[in-house]
């Protein structure tokens, strides 16, 4: 009678991502991570205005409400794989094991793109509105390119040292951050709603205006403001539960979000009806709608919490960034140092350094080359969303693909992937074909990433197949962590 093969091990040894600290993230600093991610507060003022400018009133709520349940439905779509794997690669990693190594590297490419872009905008935003307090504040050497460079240097800096001295550390400063600036920013909405809602009729402000096509383009801004939702992914198996933390993190961020982005886009519509043409024109229109208003204070506690959202925004963007850096350092993809972890803080210190810098020379390079900080922060901000929006994509088709490998498939999220996957491919031709010129130079920026990735992937497939079949680690049992060795050992 012929022997049944070996079953594969229930636990191992060695742990993929030894070096890191394992299961030890409570649910809230998860739900901060992905939170801190998306910038709510910070984006609540800089978003909105953008499509309420392009589509109008109405438009800009349902351009809202349709961003925000399609990153639902991406949530629920991925849920699943955060179900059944602890990773560090995120939707890196879930690509892989669902779609197969050859379809993840570009996928982790993209990610890297959303990662640093979005927190490359973020260190250009934190310098900007810091520097507009200074000059507010009548301070001697504030104002101009210098000045904000020196601060997002200060940032960068700040940031590392939170970044590399660990995780928990990080995630507690970007919820602290994060929560007051969520708080200050509504009251500031609300402020806002309340004090121009007499000057302006609420069928003037909301009547539609505009064809499908400014609907279509405002979704595409409005989906900016809920990526990275998906970053607490790269924690997961740092997390002290992580099938149940993480796939909580990703249904509710999204919801809690909307919540805010919904307040502040309302508020925003009935301020700028009432506000003169300079304001609405101006590059920061709701910090205009304190000044013109007399409230240089509000304004610059405004200008604060964004400030202070954005840096949250970058430790948690880098803090994603640098992990997927650290998988693919571990599996032979990336140089080997990112793939080492800090003998003391257990971090991906080298990772961190490494991806700080770059994020940082690259703000630093774009303002010193003469360009217009609130230009960088809506091109990389730009960028960053083909990037989270060319990861999403594969990775709505991966969850049904790694259900049916592990014998769990699932019909409803099968429907659910591909439709969603559809409107996502839809969301990003639409982005490429807009008539604003800048979008069509980053469209190319991100097609030369995805080609070079295609290249280095048959590189990889020609010249080193055994990493390329090593892609797709994730966190598995060990013996510790079982409840019998814990109470006999």
């Amino acid at each position: 009678m012929r022997s049944a093969p070996p079953r594969p091990p229930v636990v191992v040894r060695r742990s993929s991502i030894r070096g890191l600290t394992r299961r030890e993230l409570p649910f809230v600093p998860v739900f901060a991570q992905s939170v801190a991610a998306i910038a709510p507060s910070g984006t609540a003022v800089v978003t909105p205005a953008f499509v309420i400018a392009a589509a109008g009133g109405a438009a800009s709520v349902a351009a809202f409400l349709a961003a925000a349940l399609l990153a639902w439905c991406v949530a629920l779509v991925i849920r699943p794989m955060a179900q059944r794997l602890a990773v560090t690669g995120g939707l890196y990693t879930y690509v892989a094991q669902g779609l197969g190594s050859v379809v993840a590297v570009p996928v982790g490419w993209s990610a890297i793109v959303g990662y640093g872009c979005v927190s490359v905008a973020g260190l250009i935003a934190v310098g900007t509105y810091l520097d507009q307090i200074a000059v507010a504040a009548g301070l001697a050497g504030f104002g101009g390119t210098a000045t904000i460079v020196g601060l997002l240097v200060v940032a960068a800096l700040v940031a590392l040292v939170l970044m590399v001295r660990g995780i928990r550390l990080s995630a507690s400063a970007t919820l602290l951050v994060e929560c007051v600036s969520v708080v200050t920013v509504l009251a500031l909405m609300v402020y806002l709603l309340a004090r121009s809602g007499d000057d302006v009729s609420g069928g003037r402000v909301f009547a539609w205006r505009g064809g499908t096509g400014d609907l279509a383009m405002g979704a595409v801004v409005a989906i900016s403001a809920f990526v990275g939702f998906e970053s607490a992914t790269t924690l997961s198996a740092e997390a002290y539960r992580p099938f149940r933390s993480v796939p909580r993190t990703l249904i509710w961020t999204p919801i809690a979000a909307a919540v805010i982005y919904l307040v502040a886009v309302c508020a925003q519509a009935v301020a700028l009806a009432a506000a003169p043409d300079a304001v609405s024109g101006s590059s920061t229109p709701v910090t205009e709608l304190f000044v013109q208003d007399n409230s240089r204070v509000l304004g610059a506690v405004l200008d604060l919490g964004v400030a202070a959202s954005f840096f949250a925004c970058t430790v948690a963007s880098v803090n994603a960034l640098v992990r997927v850096l650290f998988t693919m350092g571990r599996e032979g993809i990336a140089p080997a140092a990112v793939g080492r972890a800090h003998p003391r803080f257990h971090t991906p210190a080298a990772a961190i350094v490494a991806a700080v810098g770059a994020v940082a020379g690259c703000a630093v390079v774009y303002l010193l080359s003469g360009a217009e900080p609130q230009d960088g922060i809506r091109s990389f901000l730009t960028l960053s969303a083909l990037g989270y929006l060319g990861s999403y994509l594969p990775a709505c088709l991966a969850a049904p693909a790694l259900l049916r490998r592990i014998g769990e498939s699932s019909t409803g999220i099968t429907i659910l992937g591909a439709v969603t996957a559809v409107v996502l491919g839809a969301l990003m031709i639409t982005s490429a074909f807009s008539t604003q010129s800048n979008n069509i130079v980053l469209v190319g920026v991100y097609i030369v990433v995805l080609l070079a990735s295609a290249v280095f992937t048959l590189g990889l497939r020609v010249f080193a197949p055994d990493r390329l079949r090593g892609i797709g680690i994730y966190d598995e049992p060990l013996p510790t962590d079982l409840l019998q060795s814990t109470i006999f050992r």
